[in-house]
């Protein structure tokens, strides 16, 4: 849609854009000491954000251990993440058990969920 008249003068704009509208800061999970963020969603509930951490909770045949991370190995969605150190759904890493896989999105949920590889 042009943000112009058929004049070619320019179209106000008719509002500014409301709370749930504005975009939200990427939420990239690093690999390091354990940091979070607690954002305020709508209803006033609050979402529990991972920006950092070095320990994911590892799931090896049907128990689950905490065990600490080491490296990103690789990241399919983005080959750039991973020399970041950044943290996504199926990102391989290398732990103190072996290779992982991680199943859940830290950004979103706080924590790192993985399943053991080898």
């Amino acid at each position: 849609m042009s943000k112009k008249k058929v004049s070619g003068g320019r179209k106000k704009q008719h509002r500014k854009k409301k709370k749930f509208e504005i975009k939200k800061f990427i939420k990239d999970v690093k690999l390091g000491e354990r940091k979070i963020r607690k954002i305020r969603t709508r209803g006033g509930n609050y979402k529990v954000v991972l920006l950092k951490d070095n320990y994911a909770n590892i799931n090896i045949k049907g128990k689950t251990e905490k065990v600490k991370i080491l490296d990103v190995l690789e990241t399919p969605s983005n080959k750039f993440l991973a020399r970041a150190k950044i943290m996504t759904k199926g990102a391989i890493i290398k732990t103190e058990k072996g290779k992982a896989r991680i199943t859940n999105r830290p950004g979103q949920e706080g924590q790192i969920n993985a399943v053991l590889i080898e």
